[in-house]
């Protein structure tokens, strides 16, 4: 049986895990990532844990998962804003030249849909588009088992797509975003400015829209509605086999998602409205997905 190392790498933690080729956690570790010390420091407590999860097993490779956008046919760092001053370091090389063994490292939103592609509820498909739904909309494109990351490393990153240019502006991405427009902050947003500061997460609003409240209903109509028209965005461009969607914001699937596939199937091609919509299964997808980094380029 072929074992992996995954390492989730954040600015708060870091944790390693070895993995087996079925996805299977069979150790795992975590600690501090201690990040205002230094990429040196953060680089030397990642290898601590390798050491400490490897142990004696043989191991096919090592792969990092990263909270920012990697140009990852490079494994170079283009943006960090956990770990201060990590653009350009070159852990992954530090990493292969101590273990010996390949090391990759990709965006955390890519090595989560790549984990749900390979092992995960997209298995079945020749290709998945996963998106995450929670604080910020995140997604990667996983075609035959491997993340299409595009020349910049910026391939999926379907945040900044426009679902209405006349919405209001809110921070560095484009005016009506969607992921200023229904993303689980987006969602607070727009409860705090009819509810006011009863407003607490997404969840509330949920609520009350389960308990009948027609503000709230309205919200998440318009939401699922957002989310449908950045969903037939990337279906007219990449027409993968399955979406399938993860993140904080599906504990409400019940009120958005038939809305949400409803809206999609009348903004797209009649032969597209077959695509599957189909929830995240992985409980880890960050660690598991990072570890099938190696394994999707030994093919």
């Amino acid at each position: 049986m072929r074992k992996y190392i995954g390492i989730d790498l954040g600015g708060t933690n870091v944790r390693a895990a070895v993995v087996d080729e079925y996805g299977n956690i069979l150790c795992e570790k975590k600690t501090r990532t201690e990040a205002d010390k230094g990429p040196d420091h953060v680089c030397e407590k990642v290898m601590t844990l390798v050491k400490e999860v490897m142990a004696d097993e043989v191991i096919q490779g090592i792969g990092i998962g990263y909270p920012g956008p990697i140009e990852a046919h490079t494994n170079d760092i283009l943006m960090s804003t956990n770990i201060p001053g990590m653009e350009h370091y070159p852990i992954a090389r530090k990493l292969q030249e101590t273990f010996k063994v390949p090391v990759y490292i990709d965006n955390d939103a890519n090595v989560a849909g790549l984990a749900e592609a390979l092992v995960g509820a997209g298995k079945e498909y020749p290709s998945i588009y996963y998106v995450t739904i929670s604080t910020g909309i995140g997604g990667a494109f996983i075609l035959d088992g491997k993340v299409i990351s595009g020349r910049h490393g910026h391939a999926g990153e379907i945040g900044n797509i426009i679902i209405d240019r006349d919405r209001k502006k809110y921070n560095h991405l484009n005016a009506g975003a969607v992921e200023n427009e229904a993303s689980g902050t987006a969602i607070v947003r727009k409860g705090k400015e009819v509810f006011g500061d009863t407003i607490e997460h997404a969840g509330h609003v949920f609520d009350l829209a389960r308990q009948g409240n027609t503000q709230a209903l309205e919200i998440v109509e318009n939401v699922a509605r957002d989310l449908a028209y950045a969903f037939s965005a990337i279906a007219h461009a990449v027409d993968p086999h399955a979406f399938i969607i993860g993140g904080g914001v599906m504990a409400a699937k019940d009120v958005f998602f038939d809305k949400m596939i409803t809206y999609y199937k009348e903004a797209v091609h009649t032969a597209m409205q077959d695509i599957e919509f189909k929830q995240a299964q992985l409980e880890e997808p960050g660690i598991i997905g990072a570890a099938m980094l190696p394994k999707s380029k030994e093919n």
